[in-house]
């Protein structure tokens, strides 16, 4: 599969909400950062507990892909994401997804 599909489809679960499915998309050892930030989440485990939070307190969270990029092995997507509960703004991130085979090892967002 490439990583189009591949980042395509974890979109997809992500939007689904589907934690178990999500998560096959991003190796063991996942790192989370912010562009020119620090990382502020390692590993699997640490990124489930956190996405599993944020689907139950945002159950309409939605996340519309805006512009994709694939440079080697590294997607890049401009996401548009609405929490859907009617008070936290909508906001756009560019989420930088770098891949190691076909699993997600690194995402840097830019805010």
């Amino acid at each position: 599969m490439s990583l189009e599909k591949i980042t395509q489809a974890q979109l997809d679960a992500y939007n689904a909400q589907d934690l178990d499915a999500y998560c096959a998309f991003f190796t063991e050892d996942v790192v989370v950062a912010d562009v020119g930030g620090g990382v502020n989440l390692e590993g699997l485990i640490a990124y489930r507990e956190r996405y599993a939070g944020a689907f139950a307190k945002f159950p309409n969270n939605r996340a519309d892909l805006l512009g994709r990029m694939i440079l080697g092995n590294t997607v890049i997507d401009h996401e548009r994401v609405d929490r859907g509960d009617g008070v936290t703004p909508v906001f756009e991130v560019a989420a930088i997804y770098t891949f190691r085979g076909d699993k997600i090892a690194r995402v840097d967002f830019a805010k």
